[in-house]
């Protein structure tokens, strides 16, 4: 990898500090984005290297066909069953190690791949570091079926927790509707600032039609956030005084 902007430069550096973490013999979940691509990258020259022996698994069709590409085996999660760790980017990361994920559309996987591992560390550049979550859009997949029904409940919430005319967006690409790996649709929730995660976290799982949010709470375990000059920093969850 050659030419790379300052963003992929801190991109890069966070993608190795990650893919140091791999040892031989590990169960592993590939994230998705373009944090993840160069993860990918990375962990093929591993396995080039080293010879790793890992058993690993995509959280979309996108990173299992780069994967295939490099040379990496993709297996179902279920084949592998749990796994030892997930290496994933983020598109938000507060001082808690709350996320925001599903840029790229892929957060329902993501988050059951999250879900099965033992560690989930997140590999991002510093601009996805913020004092609160919601500047960034947080992705809600649905299903086609209802999906004015589904917004107009989505509304509903959003004007109880005092969000109030904040714009929900149908998610688009190339000028059509986008469709997830499952074949359902994003609404994009414009909301700025969340003050109350748990409150949309659990308010959008109530909501018929809703399949998944962005929301990724207490799942990460480990952040390591990249630099240009290659340096990383490690964000840990703040320990619980009594």
């Amino acid at each position: 990898m050659t030419d790379l902007s300052p963003s992929d430069l801190a991109k890069d550096a966070a993608a190795r500090a990650g893919v140091a973490l791999v040892q031989d013999g590990m169960r592993l979940g590939l994230g998705t984005g373009s944090t993840a691509v160069f993860m990918v990258h990375r962990l093929a020259e591993r396995i080039r290297a080293e010879g790793l022996r890992l058993r690993c698994a995509a959280t979309s069709r996108a990173t299992c066909d780069l994967a295939g590409q490099l040379g990496i085996q993709i297996e179902e999660l279920d084949e592998i069953g749990w796994l030892d760790l997930t290496l994933d980017g983020a598109d938000e990361i507060d001082p808690d190690l709350n996320l925001i994920k599903g840029g790229g559309g892929a957060h329902l996987r993501e988050k059951i791949v999250a879900a099965a591992s033992d560690r989930m560390v997140v590999i991002a550049d510093p601009t996805k570091v913020v004092e609160t979550l919601g500047a960034f859009h947080l992705p809600v997949e649905v299903i086609p079926f209802g999906v004015e029904t589904t917004i107009t409940h989505i509304r509903r919430l959003l004007d109880s927790l005092d969000l109030t005319h904040r714009p929900i967006l149908p998610r688009q690409r190339d000028g059509r509707l986008f469709r997830t790996d499952e074949d359902n649709l994003i609404l994009d929730l414009s909301l700025d600032v969340i003050t109350d995660c748990s409150a949309i976290s659990s308010g959008l799982h109530a909501i018929p039609g809703v399949v998944e949010h962005g929301l990724f709470l207490g799942m990460c375990d480990l952040a390591l956030v990249g630099a240009p000059d290659g340096s990383v920093i490690e964000m840990t969850k703040p320990e619980v005084t009594a």
